[in-house]
């Protein structure tokens, strides 16, 4: 099973070093595509800072 692995792992690898070189270039994206991730991230950081709704329930244990 770890064989299976590290040789994925291996493929995955090579191909990531490979393909960039064989492929031709492509374009860049357009703007709106780019700030995506941005957004996402945004997103959880807002999630994440945001008070809950949620009961203390520390308050309630015994």
């Amino acid at each position: 099973m770890l064989t299976y692995t590290v040789m994925i792992l291996g493929l995955l690898t090579l191909s990531i070093l490979v393909l960039p070189l064989v492929l031709p270039p492509l374009p860049p994206p357009p703007l709106l595509i780019l700030f995506v991730p941005v957004f996402i991230m945004l997103l959880l950081f807002l999630l994440a800072f945001s008070p809950s709704t949620l009961p203390n329930m520390a308050s309630f244990g015994s």
